[in-house]
């Protein structure tokens, strides 16, 4: 059935839909199969099924409900692209408190259309938010300002904080898991559970609690910095979440403020995220993004992009999302990842179909982590444009031939480097940790940088 005629209408100007402020804007790259009778009655279909419309004419309804369709008004067949108007009265709020879900965006921009027989595929790649609407999402309680307070920092260009994941991901019990976070921390900032990690029969949840803390406060003591840890408390259940946060803040009592909470927020979903940001508004909210390249992957044809999950991570509430390493380490990247670094942080952005204000929603840091080593971040630093970020390096801080607290130097030095503008052998002579980096990874090594060895000589050695 051609449902253009209600589901579609081309002549409406996107700049007046903004103006008007009373839709979500979503742009997809679609691709009907062949028996769907054209792009436009394809895409009048995947607008009727994401919103007010069935496969036949119902007797229900009226036209009150034909004010509130989803509407097609610009298509591209020969760049498979569809951009559909989301009236914002379609999208379900909270009873308890009138707010906006990310549950039902997803359910009506990326649900069952994901699923249409007529459909070869159609993936979200951006989407406009309105004020209307954007103001009723949470968004972040906490931002990287407020571990850049702990840290002693300025809040403002604080600057790069030096982070691992403890490996093996999996396997190690409370006590060697606790030293090795005690170990980085005598040359790194921030520690984060691994997605898997929780309440292991290996690993008791309170057991590694309680020597994490015991670790903390020690290698404190040592240094005379502040450290800090990102707790994985994802669960099915919110009660267990809010039970692990609550015993996670009990037993570090005064370095409370030095956790965050990390969630794996694609496969528990927004009800996980919203129950962090919402139970325990103080504490950094960590989103990972586990299970994310099933649909995001540029490989995958279906679902969404990376930079509309990184927005929808915005606002909900996360106060850090991982963003990939942008083709930098060993995940696979896209020119999209840099552009959602920068929607992340900014106020005001464009991204790759719309532009959004954020109207002074908190940002959200990126979090980097994938791969990376010292060597590596001089590009990336420069690729990026700043260093207000997170990183988390686990094989590039336990791949270091001196071990954990010299591999956090050497991250350090990269930065110190790329701020400085030096060469990066030429810096490396006079910073021990970094140019032991060379040796630590080799092949990077010479991938990066051709000819070190001659021009390192010992200082590597």
């Amino acid at each position: 059935m051609d449902q253009s005629s209600r589901y579609a209408n081309l002549n409406l100007r996107e700049a007046d839909l903004i103006a008007a402020g009373r839709h979500v804007l979503c742009a997809y790259r679609m691709k009907p199969k062949a028996a769907a009778g054209g792009y436009l009655a394809a895409a009048a279909h995947f607008a009727a099924e994401s919103s007010t419309g069935t496969n036949v004419e119902v007797s229900t309804t009226d036209d009150f409900t034909r004010g509130v369709d989803a509407l097609v008004y610009e298509i591209d067949p020969a760049r498979e692209l569809m951009k559909i108007a989301y009236p914002i009265e379609l999208f379900d709020r909270n009873i308890i408190d009138g707010r906006a879900m990310i549950a039902s965006f997803l359910t009506l921009a990326v649900g069952n259309n994901q699923g249409m027989g007529d459909i070869e595929y159609g993936k979200l790649q951006d989407f406009y938010v309105p004020p209307a609407y954007l103001r009723l999402f949470d968004g972040p309680a906490t931002t990287i300002r407020d571990l850049w307070r702990v840290l002693g920092r300025p809040v403002v260009d604080g600057g790069f904080i030096v982070g691992t994941i403890i490996k093996p991901k999996l396997g190690l019990r409370p006590k060697p898991f606790a030293d090795a976070c005690y170990d980085f921390w005598l040359g790194g900032d921030f520690i984060k559970n691994d997605e898997p990690q929780g309440n292991q029969v290996f690993a008791p949840f309170r057991e590694t609690v309680r020597m994490v803390n015991e670790a903390m406060i020690r290698a404190q003591d040592r240094t005379g910095e502040a450290k800090l840890f990102s707790f994985n408390i994802t669960g099915d259940d919110p009660r267990e979440m809010v039970a692990r946060g609550e015993f996670i803040l009990e037993t570090f009592g005064r370095n409370a403020d030095h956790i965050a909470f990390l969630v794996d927020g694609y496969v528990a979903g927004p009800a996980a995220v919203t129950t962090a940001r919402r139970n325990f508004p103080s504490q950094y909210l960590h989103f990972h993004r586990a299970g994310h390249g099933a649909v995001t992957s540029p490989q995958s044809q279906r679902g969404y992009t990376t930079y509309v999950l990184c927005k929808m991570a915005r606002l909900q509430g996360a106060s850090g999302i991982h963003t990939g390493t942008m083709g930098f380490g060993k995940m696979e990247g896209e020119p999209g990842d840099r552009m959602a670094a920068v929607m992340l942080t900014g106020d005001s952005c464009d991204g790759p179909f719309y532009h959004q204000e954020w109207l002074g929603m908190n940002p959200t840091t990126p979090i980097v982590s994938g791969g990376m080593n010292a060597l590596r971040m001089p590009g990336f630093f420069a690729n990026l444009g700043h260093s207000n970020l997170i990183m988390t390096a686990g094989g590039g801080a336990f791949g270091h031939l001196d071990g954990g607290a010299a591999g956090a130097v050497s991250l350090r030095q990269a930065e110190q480097c790329w701020r400085a503008g030096a060469d990066p052998i030429a810096f490396a002579r006079d910073h021990r940790e970094f140019a032991r980096a060379f040796e630590s990874f080799p092949d990077d090594a010479d991938r990066l940088f051709p000819g070190w060895r001659e021009q390192l000589g010992k200082a590597a050695a």
